[in-house]
């Protein structure tokens, strides 16, 4: 379970294999993947290695993928 980051990714949107492989190619410390369907997953032992570049909202459409501050 994440300490600092979780990253939500809309059910909808992460059904979305094209973007799941956008997600996938553009997350510098690997936090989404691809399963077997093709959808995208969050890997969550990855999740506190996020540095909010924001590049996986910039290639999602807006409100789909959010990073959420678990610290104040």
């Amino acid at each position: 379970m994440p300490m600092f980051i979780r990253v939500e990714v809309d059910p909808v949107a992460a059904a979305d294999n094209d973007l799941a492989a956008k997600l996938v190619e553009v997350c510098p410390v690997n936090i989404f993947e691809q399963d077997v369907s093709g959808a995208c997953t969050v890997v969550e032992a990855n999740e506190d290695e996020c540095v909010l570049c924001d590049l996986c909202i910039e290639a999602a459409p807006a409100g789909q993928v959010r990073v959420i501050k678990l610290y104040e």
